[in-house]
């Protein structure tokens, strides 16, 4: 179930729909260590699993890998004056944060999230919280 941009909250609109981005070191899954799965936070669509998550030191959530080729979309984004790659949920084409070739093997990617973005299920209880 999608939720709608009246459900959403102030932050998640700036992020989600508007391309904004999170402060640095400040979102909720940033030293998030539980195993579980990573969601879209608007329609829940499954996108990282949390044993490809770690830290990069950069301040945000970071993967290596997404859950399959389909859970991402991805966008050029000139936005700051270079090329970076933007990743949209594929389900629902809302903004998750940026992709980058630096992360560690397997694949050398460093996919960068907006925990506002995300929502968290955890494995062992089916809790689910949002970022």
């Amino acid at each position: 179930m999608m939720k709608e941009i009246k459900d959403l909250t102030e932050q998640q609109v700036d992020i989600l729909i508007n391309q904004g981005t999170e402060r640095p070191f400040t979102g909720k899954f940033l030293n998030e260590n539980r195993v579980g799965v990573y969601r879209c936070a608007r329609c829940h669509q499954e996108l990282f699993h949390s044993d490809t998550k770690f830290d990069a030191g950069c301040g945000w959530p970071s993967f290596y890998q997404a859950v399959s080729e389909t859970a991402l979309r991805y966008l050029d984004d000139y936005s700051l004056g270079r090329h970076r790659t933007e990743i949209r949920c594929g389900n629902c084409s809302s903004h998750l944060g940026h992709v980058f070739n630096d992360g560690p093997p397997p694949t050398g990617l460093r996919f960068c999230l907006n925990s506002v973005a995300l929502n968290f299920k955890w494995a062992e209880t089916g809790e689910e919280i949002d970022g």
